[in-house]
C-alpha cells in the first residue's frame, strides 16, 4: 500500500490497512510483542498506526476512492431494445424489431475520465497518509505527557514522604514540649497540602495514560502497558529555519494532495469543455421486419442537440472549483511556512528556558534550601521560611519538567508541520536532587 510507504519514509515506522485478511492476525501478534516490554515513543506510535480505529476508518476512504477509479475505467453498458407485434387477424404475421445501442461519448472520454479518477485516488492517498502522520504527532505528544506526569508524580511523592516524616517528627517534638503549636500546625498543613497535590498529579497521570491508550486503540488486558523511559533532555541546537520551511513545502502530504486536487479539477474542466457541443451520442445496430416485407438491418445514430444546455453551468462550476483549489493550495503553502517559523521560535524559546532552569534556576534553588536549612538549624530563621524555600524548589523542578515536556510536544508538532521527523539525540532528564529534610531542634524562639 502506498500509504504505508509514505508513512515509513517519513517516520521509519510501519502501518497497515486492516482488511480482515489472514495476515492481519500476525499484526495482532506483533501488537502484543510491542506492548510486552516497556513502551517507548516509537513503539507507541507503531501501535497506533496499526491499531487506531479512527485511522483504520480513514484507510477505508482509499477503498471508496479505489472503487471510484475502477468505475471510471469502465464503459457504460450497451442498451438492448426489442419489440414484437402480434397480428390481430388470421391473415397477418408477427412483426419483430430489435436494436442494440452504445454511448459513443463514453468511448471518446474514457482516457481522460480514467486520468481524473487516478489523480483523485492519488490525492486521497496523500490525504490518508497525512492523517497517519497527524496521528503520529498526536501519539508522540500524548506519550511525552505521560512521561512528564510520571516524573511529576514521583516528585510529588517524594515531597509527600518528606512532609509526612517532618510532620511525624513534629508530633513527637510537640509531645516533648520542644516546639510550639504553630510550628506543629504548619508542618501538618504542609503535609495535607502535599497529599492533595499528589492526588491531583496522580489523577492527571491517569487521564494522560487513558488518552494515550485511546490513541493506541487498546482495551482489555492490553491497557496494562508500562512506561519506564524518562523525558529526554533538550538537544543542544535546532535545524536550520530555512531548511525546515523548504522541507515543509517539499514533503508536506496535505500540500501535495492540494496540488493533485487542483490538477484533477483542471482535467475535469478540460473534459467538460471538450464535450460541451456533443451532448449524448449513441450508435448501434437496428433490425426490423415489417409484416409483409423483408427483414432490414442497419446502423443507428442518436444525437442530443446541445441547443439549450451546453454545459455552461458545469463548466462555470468547475472553473470556480479550480480557482478555489489554487487559492487553497496557496493558503496551505503560506500557512505552512508561517507555522514552521512560529513552531521553531517556540521550540528555541522552550529549549533556552529548559537550559536556564537546569543551569541557573535549579542550582540556585538548591543553594537556597541548603542555606535555609543551615540557618534554621542555627535558629536564625523560622520553620515557615524553610518550608517556603523547599516549596519554591519543588515548584522550580515542576516548572522545569513541564518546560521539557512542552519542548518535546512542540517538537512533535513541528515534525507534523514539516511532514517528517527531525534529527535528534538526547539524554534522559535527570531526577531532581532531593532537598534535605529539616532537622527540628529546640526552636521555641521561632
Amino acid at each position: 500500500m502506498e500509504v504505508a510507504t509514505l508513512v515509513e519514509e517519513r517516520t521509519g515506522l510501519k502501518t497497515r490497512w486492516n482488511q480482515g485478511t489472514p495476515e492481519d492476525a500476525q499484526v495482532q501478534q506483533h501488537l502484543d510483542a510491542l506492548l510486552a516490554g516497556d513502551l517507548t515513543s516509537d513503539r507507541a506510535v507503531e501501535v497506533a498506526l496499526l491499531n487506531n480505529p479512527a485511522l483504520q476508518a480513514t484507510y477505508e476512504d482509499l477503498g471508496v476512492s479505489q472503487a471510484d477509479m475502477v468505475q471510471a475505467g469502465l464503459l457504460t453498458n450497451p442498451s438492448f431494445d426489442g419489440s414484437i407485434g402480434f397480428p390481430l387477424s388470421s391473415d397477418g404475421i408477427t412483426e419483430t424489431e430489435f436494436s442494440i445501442v452504445q454511448s459513443f461519448v463514453d468511448l471518446f472520454t474514457l482516457p481522460l475520465r480514467k486520468r481524473v479518477a487516478k489523480e483523485q485516488f492519488q490525492a486521497d492517498t496523500l490525504r490518508v497518509a497525512h492523517e497517519a502522520l497527524a496521528t503520529t504527532a498526536e501519539v508522540r505528544q500524548a506519550f511525552t505527557e505521560v512521561q512528564a506526569r510520571q516524573q511529576l508524580v514521583a516528585l510529588r511523592r517524594e515531597v509527600f514522604q518528606a512532609a509526612d516524616a517532618a510532620a511525624d517528627l513534629s508530633n513527637r517534638q510537640r509531645a516533648a514540649g520542644n516546639i510550639t503549636v504553630l510550628a506543629l500546625a504548619t508542618e501538618q498543613a504542609s503535609l495535607e497540602q502535599a497529599r492533595l497535590e499528589l492526588a491531583q498529579d496522580e489523577l492527571a497521570l491517569v487521564e494522560a495514560r487513558e488518552h494515550l491508550t485511546r490513541l493506541m486503540g487498546l482495551y482489555g488486558a492490553r491497557v496494562q502497558w508500562t512506561l519506564a523511559q524518562k523525558l529526554p533532555e533538550v538537544p543542544a541546537a535546532e535545524s536550520s529555519l530555512e531548511r525546515l520551511e523548504t522541507l515543509a513545502i517539499e514533503q508536506r502530504l496535505d500540500i501535495d494532495a492540494a496540488r493533485k486536487q487542483t490538477s484533477l479539477l483542471w482535467n475535469a474542466l478540460e473534459l467538460a469543455r471538450s464535450t460541451r457541443f456533443f451532448g449524448r451520442v449513441e450508435v448501434g445496430v437496428h433490425t426490423h421486419r415489417d409484416a409483409n416485407g423483408p427483414r432490414l438491418l442497419g446502423p443507428t445514430l442518436s444525437l442530443e442537440l446541445p441547443i439549450f444546455d451546453q454545459r455552461q453551468a458545469l463548466i462555470a462550476k468547475l472553473e470556480a472549483q479550480h480557482r478555489q483549489g489554487e487559492n487553497r493550495l496557496t493558503e496551505l503553502a503560506v500557512n505552512a511556512r508561517s507555522e514552521v517559523r512560529a513552531a521553531r521560535a517556540k521550540l528555541v524559546t522552550l529549549r533556552n528556558m529548559a537550559e536556564r532552569y537546569q543551569k541557573v534556576v535549579l542550582p540556585l534553588r538548591t543553594t537556597i534550601v541548603e542555606e535555609s536549612q543551615r540557618q534554621y538549624n542555627a535558629m536564625q530563621i523560622g520553620l515557615p521560611a524553610l518550608l517556603l524555600a523547599r516549596r519554591d524548589q519543588v515548584e522550580a523542578w515542576r516548572a522545569y519538567l513541564e518546560t521539557v515536556r512542552d519542548y518535546w510536544m512542540a517538537r512533535a508538532d513541528l515534525e507534523r508541520l514539516v511532514g517528517g521527523r527531525l534529527p535528534s539525540t538526547a539524554a534522559p532528564v535527570p531526577a531532581p536532587t532531593s532537598s534535605p529534610e529539616p532537622t527540628h531542634e529546640n526552636h521555641e524562639a521561632h
